[in-house]
């Protein structure tokens, strides 16, 4: 079971998933329901975010939420977040800060954010620290096991 940092989770997150026509994937998170699908490229119809944007987003989502609630306690005129990912796969052997060797593939995320509001560079600099330590960031960073069981 994984348990968020930043709010105590007491029970756990069920999402689930249900195959649709070609790849279309339709989820369930709490009271939300997405269509997910591939795009034309990948053989899907595109009707919906990939697995990877949804990954991203949710990466996104969280960074911002995080820096909001954060500037919220401490008083700090956040206006608006702004936060660009983006995804790409290297050679571990290209990747100068990566522990993997050799040919394997490593993924980067890349990650540029900005904020509006009467901001000093010491804070803008905090705020930034802080967007890495959102719950997600931590997940996506951790070890982290996926068991799964047929039913």
């Amino acid at each position: 079971m994984l348990i968020c940092v930043l709010f105590i989770q007491e029970s756990p997150l069920t999402v689930t998933a249900r195959s649709l026509q070609n790849l279309q994937v339709e989820i369930k998170a709490s009271n939300h329901q997405i269509l997910a699908d591939e795009p034309l490229r990948d053989g899907g119809e595109d009707q919906g975010p990939s697995p990877y944007d949804l990954l991203l987003s949710s990466l996104a989502a969280c960074k911002v939420m995080t820096v909001h609630l954060y500037a919220r306690r401490k008083k700090w005129p956040v206006e608006t977040v702004t936060l660009t990912l983006n995804h790409h796969k290297i050679a571990a052997n290209k990747c100068d800060d990566c522990e993997t060797e050799g040919f394997a593939k490593v993924d980067i995320i890349e990650c540029e954010i900005s904020f509006e509001g009467d901001l000093d560079a010491e804070q803008i600099q905090r705020l930034a620290e802080i967007a890495d330590r959102c719950p997600v960031h931590r997940t996506l960073t951790s070890e982290t096991k996926i068991r799964t069981a047929v039913v």
